[in-house]
């Protein structure tokens, strides 16, 4: 026992007890790709949506200034507002578009080509197909 507080634990009449905290183990788990996905897909969105609104705002607030004060100076501002709110409207659509990208991707390929080759000479060939055409039509 540390002689430090020896003098206290006489003082205040109590027994010295080490107690040591019990950790907790907590299990930390990882989301699966498609959640981290949709969760930044939703938040981007949202963020997108809050850009655009407040900027449409912006814009008519803008706008009004412009036209009460006729200056050329506020009329670029409203033209560059313009800009920008269209700019915030193409991304959004730009992210519907990756997001379908994304699940596209892990869908995987939907159509499968599968090319014959044939080497051979024309001969061969029409033999082949003469003696397909007898067996489909020996099957009937």
């Amino acid at each position: 026992m540390n002689d430090k507080f020896k003098d206290l634990n006489d003082t205040f009449d109590v027994e010295a007890e080490i107690v040591k905290p019990e950790k907790e183990k907590k299990e930390i788990t990882r989301p699966s790709e498609s959640e981290d996905v949709t969760k930044d897909y939703e938040y981007t969105r949202g963020n997108l949506y809050s850009i655009i609104e407040k900027g449409q705002e912006a814009l008519d607030t803008a706008l009004e200034l412009a036209q009460d004060s006729g200056q050329a100076r506020q009329f670029e501002v409203v033209g560059q507002l313009i800009k920008n709110v269209a700019d915030a409207t193409d991304k959004l659509l730009d992210l519907q578009k990756k997001l379908k990208d994304l699940d596209a991707d892990e869908k995987g390929p939907t159509n499968v080509t599968n090319n014959a080759m044939f080497f051979g000479s024309t001969a061969e060939l029409s033999k082949m197909l003469k003696q397909q055409a007898k067996n489909l039509n020996e099957d009937k």
